[in-house]
């Protein structure tokens, strides 16, 4: 298995499950989407940029690939929607159930359906952070719950759905939509306490859903629905850490990035940011590593409902 790709190219040392505190799941999946295709794509652009990136964090001074980085299998299940998700959600709640800090990497936003499930099920309390420019509360779009349209309409049944950077909906979403925990990039602009407010809002674990449409298209255009409005990358960077920070995240998916042979800078954007969210949760792992001295090795082991001791596949 000596020639298996590694995630942004790293030593095979730091690549082994057995060891690896993180698993990167890519789910190349486009089959819902309703304006530009492509975010199947999105995947390979992600870690072809990646293995053109700095490893080592100026910010926090850290080589977070160290930790160990288990790059899956992709999951490549296309028949419908319904069982894409379904093929999602027992992926990521197997690594879940091997006390892995599972991240995933798509495709459309209909993948994150599968992987909140699986978040869900596994620690208590839990708050689905969703970042992006669009709403995605549809009950059932083009005849399907499963509808990127439709990505966080369970978690706003089952979890604590905090909503920021939303400024593109329908109607019908405000029927369903918690007003308290949404925060509308209108407001956001006019708001230099937003961060703040958000954080107040969150749960004790947090699972971040991360739309690249969330992102001004200034700086993110290669998505499959650009929004005029969006974050800035240094704004973003502030918040995610914040959040790190103060609250414990039990993992995160980034998806819609939807490529263009001729603009890159999208791609490099994406590793970056998946790096620097990495780079963020391990640094401040370090920190209350410093103060609990019987921690594990299991970078959220005390707060999650079970966990399995499956042998290593």
């Amino acid at each position: 298995m000596n020639n298996k790709r590694t995630y942004a190219g790293i030593p095979e040392q730091y690549a082994k499950l057995e060891t690896a505190k993180v698993v990167l799941i890519p789910v190349p999946y486009d089959g819902t989407s309703t304006w530009q295709k492509g975010a199947d794509k999105g995947p390979e652009a992600f870690l072809n940029a990646s293995e053109n990136m700095e490893l080592y964090d100026i910010e926090t001074d850290n080589e977070v690939y160290k930790e160990g980085i288990y790059l899956a299998e992709a999951v490549t299940e296309n028949d419908s929607p319904e069982k894409m998700v379904e093929a999602v959600h027992s992926e990521v709640k197997k690594y879940i159930n091997k006390n892995k800090f599972v991240t995933i990497f798509g495709g459309e936003h209909s993948i994150s359906i599968g992987t909140i499930r699986a978040f869900d099920e596994c620690f208590n309390n839990l708050t689905v952070l969703h970042i992006d420019a669009h709403a995605d509360l549809r009950k059932e779009y083009e005849g399907s719950s499963c509808n990127h349209a439709c990505a966080v309409y369970e978690a706003n049944q089952n979890t604590n759905l905090v909503q920021v950077g939303i400024r593109s909906m329908d109607i019908s979403e405000t029927r369903v939509m918690s007003k308290d925990n949404v925060f509308f990039a209108h407001d956001m602009a006019v708001n230099e306490y937003w961060m703040d407010d958000v954080i107040d809002q969150l749960t004790g674990n947090v699972f971040i859903t991360f739309d690249l449409d969330a992102l001004d298209p200034s700086i993110m255009p290669s998505t499959g629905t650009p929004e005029p409005g969006g974050l800035f990358y240094y704004e973003t960077l502030e918040f995610l850490k914040k959040v790190f920070t103060e609250r414990n995240v039990v993992g995160f998916d980034i998806v819609e990035l939807c490529p263009n042979p001729q603009e890159k800078s999208s791609d490099f954007l994406a590793a970056k940011l998946y790096y620097k969210m990495l780079s963020y949760k391990f640094s401040s792992e370090m920190e209350d590593e410093e103060d609990y001295s019987d921690s594990t090795n299991s970078p959220f082991n005390q707060l999650s409902k079970f966990k399995d001791n499956d042998e290593y596949e």
